[in-house]
């Protein structure tokens, strides 16, 4: 059967179920399209059009992929934010993105009531799932608005934000395709292709994380668009995890590997309750997965357990189980469409075995850093390529190894922290002098953040002004990338230059862990 996408796969079978909550309701295909061309003819209303944005504050929901289809068929951009972001940070984003249109839900109401102080947005578009303060209900966007498809539909686009260097999130865009939305299953077929996933009848497909995770919203589109149920959780758990797959026989998802590092935690017992035996393709990524629990996974859920190294902007690698089990540590050889070359800093391409910086070139695909065109000049070379920073060696047979990750980079739980942000929040309190802040180990996250500091002069150190700093962090920061601990130090170890010598601090902490893949 020829796949057109969501839209017309939803016209053809409206009665059935597309999507459960993690309430567990359900909405069929009919009621998801009927919402989705609603909030296309609501946004069209206010004037948002194509090219235009539209940033979005939810949890995992029905409003989300509402929102989501409907500007991937109107030729929009949306936005998704992270919702652990705190006021400033949700402004900055919408303001940057120069989106037309926000939505938030109650549950965060409060940052985003904090936010829409500092936002450059009308009042008519701000809208809430549930009661916010100044913000209309979302379902005024949709009511009234017909539920039929809306005319010159165009493909649209996510525009992710990724943090740098900086310490400002940069938008990811890229060109909206020039193809009609309905090809748009062309993504899922993709991207089952490069995992061997089936177009099975009853492919189910469970989205562990939050959507706002470039990869996740990608999976999951990708199964919508290929007819696929998914089933949607919030605030996860391993139990849950666990409960719905073997409830719903899931087949496929995306987890990062601190998810299986919790579930492998479960007692013996715990795991027997539950059947996994539906399962046909669990993907991981973004964090290097220990060489063990990666064994256990595999014994545990048998060869369904393929890996991938790809980035907000692009990618990438794969790794089928059985290329890792050929190759442990692997992160697979290079997707179709896609090359892999390891450069040295004068751009010359290494032989196997050797490490450098890891180089990507997706054919034709570009993307650039919304804003800010330094930033992406540096991102690419002449020939096409582009890098993320990430360091690794290729073998002989051109599978990829990664050896260190995004200088000074912190990924906790699968989640990409990035120190500038935290650092540049610290030397706002005027006790700081200076801060420097970094990855340490944690044996569940992976990483946890450390920030060690020198005090303004006559401010003396203590366990109560380590608090404090703490708080001030948590006033300003999204919890996430707020350090778990601070330490005191007189001073910095620094170059002849004056240029930070962030290791020197960290290693201390690693020491006896010479890897994170072994």
């Amino acid at each position: 059967m020829t796949q057109l996408g969501f839209w017309r796969i939803a016209e053809a079978a409206p009665e059935k179920v597309v999507l459960i909550e993690p309430d567990h309701t359900e909405h069929t295909n009919g009621e998801l399209l009927a919402a989705c061309n609603q909030v296309v003819h609501g946004l069209r209303s206010l004037g948002v059009g194509h090219g235009d944005v539209v940033a979005m504050h939810l949890p995992n929901g029905a409003a989300y992929l509402e929102i989501l289809l409907a500007v991937q068929q109107a030729g929009m951009y949306v936005v998704p934010i992270n919702y652990h972001s705190v006021g400033p940070e949700i402004a900055y984003i919408v303001n940057d993105s120069a989106s037309k249109a926000f939505i938030t839900h109650e549950r965060f109401g409060a940052e985003a009531v904090r936010a829409a102080k500092e936002i450059s947005l009308p009042s008519e578009a701000l809208f809430s799932v549930g009661d916010v303060e100044g913000f209309r209900p979302y379902d005024e966007l949709k009511a009234g608005q017909p539920a039929t498809l809306p005319e010159d539909r165009k493909a649209g686009g996510l525009m992710n934000y990724t943090s740098g260097t900086t310490g400002k999130p940069k938008g990811v865009k890229r060109p909206l395709p020039p193809i009609d939305p309905d090809t748009m299953a062309e993504m899922g077929t993709f991207l089952h292709m490069l995992f061997g996933i089936e177009n099975f009848a009853d492919n189910v497909h469970i989205t562990v994380a939050p959507l706002y995770h470039t990869a996740v919203a990608q999976f999951t589109q990708a199964a919508i668009h290929s007819g696929h149920k998914v089933v949607l959780m919030d605030r996860w758990t391993p139990e849950g995890t666990l409960e719905r797959i073997d409830r719903y026989k899931v087949t496929t998802s995306h987890m990062v590997p601190t998810m299986f590092h919790r579930m492998l935690q479960l007692p013996d017992e715990e795991r027997a309750k539950y059947d996994v035996s539906s399962l046909r393709c669990m993907i991981h990524s973004a964090a290097p997965c220990p060489i063990p629990t990666k064994h256990k996974m595999l014994d545990w859920w048998g060869p369904v357990v393929w890996e991938y190294y790809a980035a907000t902007e692009g990618g990438g690698t794969t790794a089928s189980p059985q290329d890792w089990l050929k190759k442990p540590g692997t992160v697979g050889n290079a997707w179709p469409g896609s090359e892999i070359k390891i450069l040295d800093d004068e751009g010359n391409e290494l032989p196997p075995g050797q490490i450098g910086t890891v180089w990507m070139k997706m054919g034709d695909r570009t993307f650039e850093y919304h804003g800010d065109p330094e930033k992406t000049k540096k991102s690419w070379n002449e020939q096409g390529f582009f890098t993320v920073g990430d360091a690794g060696e290729m073998d002989e047979d051109g599978y990829l190894f990664l050896r260190d990750r995004k200088i000074d980079m912190i990924i906790a739980g699968g989640v990409n922290i990035y120190p500038a942000e935290t650092e540049g929040v610290l030397l706002q309190h005027p006790k700081v002098a200076d801060a420097a802040v970094f990855g340490i180990p944690d044996d569940d996250a992976g990483e946890q953040i450390k920030a060690t500091v020198q005090l303004a002069e006559g401010v003396e150190p203590s366990p109560e002004l380590e608090q404090e700093l703490i708080e001030f962090c948590i006033a300003n920061l999204a919890k996430y990338k707020v350090p778990r601990s601070i330490d005191f130090l007189e001073d910095f170890p620094r170059t002849a230059t004056g240029k930070l010598l962030k290791r020197k601090l960290r290693d201390p902490y690693w020491a006896g862990r010479t890897s994170q893949l072994v």
